[in-house]
């Protein structure tokens, strides 16, 4: 029998992501399923189409493909991509960023796990750092990253009822406090799994915080700003001294290719590069040369905001349609959905739990994610966080609206 270490038990456990990645790939895999629960993004044909054009390119050009097939990239990721974007960024908003302020990873998952393990965990004096997340809930695939137990600090927001049927999470900054065991702070923008974008105002104030305290201030761009630009609320992208800007080319339609994006100081970047080369070797090259070109030229900036942004923005507000619809005459309430592809869905009074709740609609062939997941860090005994599934709608418009049917279905039986 094998004997585990530490590491190996904590990631052979259950987690939230591995059941989410597992239902999403046994949902794809038996085409019997709809799948309303995991992050894959939809299929834009127009994205499609120009990915295409430019893989025939590097195909047909002998240096590029040996490059693309055969050749290590360094191990802070494609120096082309990562000037190219450099300029991109200085160009379109100023920000003094340059290619040692750039370093790719193989995924965003996997930029955040280097991230947070250099930032929180055990010190080399035996002290405690963790990651604080200054507003749950968050993102599901941020819960066992860390190596060691213990490893986040969640604050539960503030909730703003909109209307009868709309709220949003706001950042409780009187709730927030930065100790000595703060080693990073860090927030989706957009939020996974509730849509929430966080305004420049709280955001700008986070910055100032973390500065303060001289702490990073970690942003988890995979929805946003600059691209693939899924915000549908006025925002800003910012990006500063002792921010780290993480993005990646999953959104925009490639998540196979497993790109992660940092932007940070130069000293976090050299640091990253150091445990990507102990961990990865290199990086992958794929996603930086089939998509340098558009980046060169600024069009992922135009694509994301005039393909990719209406794209998920129409299915968003179809999906509403048909949930207000279905739902007519029961107790719930979604977050106001400000970005990314996910609706929020809160149900007060919920005689079963979301977990529960998850597993019946599971066994009716539609997969969702049961809210309890999103709340690494915050003291047990929230109610709340027992009354949440995320809804993605991301997929096939025919496939969400017989979703919404069987969830309404499911959800009327409970209530009778």
């Amino acid at each position: 029998m094998v004997t585990l270490s530490a590491f190996g038990e904590k990631l052979s456990s259950g987690s939230g992501i591995l059941s989410l990645m597992d239902d999403l790939g046994n949902a794809l895999a038996r085409g019997d399923t709809i799948m309303m629960g995991g992050g894959n993004p939809g299929t834009i044909p127009l994205i499609q189409e120009r990915m295409a054009q430019r893989l025939q390119g590097l195909t047909e050009d002998a240096t590029a493909l040996r490059r693309l097939l055969g050749v290590y990239d360094p191990p802070k990721g494609n120096r082309e991509f990562c000037q190219v974007l450099a300029d991109l960024l200085r160009r379109e908003y100023g920000w003094d960023v340059h290619e040692e302020n750039i370093c790719l990873t193989n995924g965003s998952q996997s930029a955040f796990f280097l991230l947070f393990n250099l930032l929180a965990g055990t010190t080399s004096e035996g002290h405690k750092r963790k990651i604080l997340l200054p507003m749950a809930p968050e993102y599901i695939g941020y819960a066992d990253l860390g190596l060691v137990e213990d490893f986040f600090v969640s604050v539960r927001p503030r909730i703003e009822m909109i209307d009868e049927h709309f709220f949003k999470y706001r950042v409780d900054f009187d709730k927030i406090a930065i100790t000595d065991e703060i080693g990073a702070i860090c927030v989706s923008r957009p939020t996974n799994p509730t849509g929430n974008v966080l305004t420049d105002e709280e955001v700008i104030k986070l910055a100032r915080l973390a500065r303060e305290h001289g702490i990073p201030f970690i942003i988890d761009s995979a929805y946003g700003l600059p691209f693939p630009a899924m915000v549908y609320t006025d925002a800003t992208p910012i990006w500063q001294e002792g921010v780290v800007l993480c993005m990646s080319l999953s959104k925009f339609g490639l998540p196979a290719v497993r790109t992660g994006i940092i932007i940070a100081d130069r000293k976090l970047v050299h640091l990253v590069a150091g445990a990507n080369a102990v961990v990865n070797l290199a990086t992958s090259s794929f996603g930086a040369m089939l998509t340098a070109d558009i980046v060169r030229s600024g069009e992922i900036i135009q694509l994301s905001q005039e393909v990719i942004r209406p794209f998920y923005k129409d299915k968003m507000e179809q999906t509403l349609a048909w949930i207000h619809e279905r739902l007519a005459g029961l107790q719930y309430k979604i977050h106001v959905p400000e970005g990314a592809m996910f609706l929020w869905l809160w149900l007060p009074g919920l005689p079963i739990s979301a977990r529960e709740l998850y597993q019946r609609l599971k066994a009716r062939g539609v997969i969702v994610v049961s809210g309890d997941y999103f709340f690494p860090g915050l003291p047990v005994g929230w109610q709340h966080t027992k009354e949440c599934l995320r809804l993605t709608y991301s997929q096939d418009a025919s496939d969400i609206e017989r979703g919404i049917a069987l969830i309404a279905e499911e959800l009327h039986a409970l209530s009778a």
